[in-house]
């Protein structure tokens, strides 16, 4: 039973008719021309679709595939957007927004969104603050079999955080400086995870991506095995491509 349209992406110009991608409930994914803007579509076998792994991967892999076939400049629309018509898209999106969406496609011309998140464990980087803070690491061994009042925790708990936020941000402003001036723009989100300290992305040159990537690796092995970098080279640019 087809419920309407699971609809990507947008395009600014015409692209192939149909592309030889899976998409949602493997269907083929097919591109329609409205109102001046390529729409990446499959007809959609669900009225809705349940967040998960597997969906929101088959979202982002369509629009990969796309952007590795060549079609560099897109607007990613938000997983499970699904229509009934096209006339629904003619009115809620290319009439009330057409200047808008020239205007963002206009800023992603030739460009392309990188990501950069960081990854530290805790404990390490504690036995690394106690072991270059002698007198921290002396306050803290003290209290070690004794009683302890709230303040005193209080106090010990507020100078450990303090220590280990003064590390993160030595980690942080070494690749602030390193990749920002290589970027166009730069967005720093929040952290996803307990030892993420550090989750960026960037829009860059499209053909400036080899140079950033040399510029990350350059950071990795200076901090060697105390970090873990994950670095995405190519994802659609949701960051850059905010409508409203």
């Amino acid at each position: 039973m087809d419920c309407g349209l699971y609809l990507y992406g947008i395009f600014p110009e015409a692209i192939p008719e149909q592309v030889a991608i899976e998409g949602m409930d493997k269907q083929p994914v097919y591109s329609a021309l409205i109102e001046g803007f390529s729409f990446l579509y499959s007809v959609a076998k669900q009225e809705k679709y349940f967040a998960s792994r597997r969906n929101l991967i088959c979202h982002e892999k369509v629009l990969e595939e796309v952007m590795n076939e060549g079609f560099r400049t897109l607007l990613p629309l938000r997983f499970g957007m699904v229509v009934k018509t096209w006339e629904t898209v003619t009115e809620q999106l290319t009439k009330p927004y057409q200047d808008k969406l020239k205007d963002l496609f206009a800023k992603l011309a030739e460009r392309r969104e990188v990501s950069v998140k960081i990854f530290w464990d805790n404990k390490s980087e504690l036995q690394a603050l106690l072991s270059v803070n002698q007198d921290l690491k002396q306050k803290r061994d003290a209290m070690e079999g004794k009683t302890l009042s709230m303040e005193e925790v209080i106090d010990i708990g507020q100078m450990i955080e303090k220590g280990l936020e003064l590390r993160k941000q030595d980690v942080i402003q070494a690749f602030r400086n390193e990749l920002n001036p290589g970027a166009l723009e730069v967005v720093e989100n929040d952290p996803m995870t307990e030892g993420m300290i550090y989750n960026a992305a960037y829009l860059i040159p499209w053909d400036a991506e080899a140079e950033f990537s040399d510029r990350v690796e350059a950071i990795d092995q200076k901090f060697g095995d105390r970090l873990r970098i994950r670095y995405n080279n190519l994802t659609a640019p949701y960051t850059f491509a905010q409508l409203v």
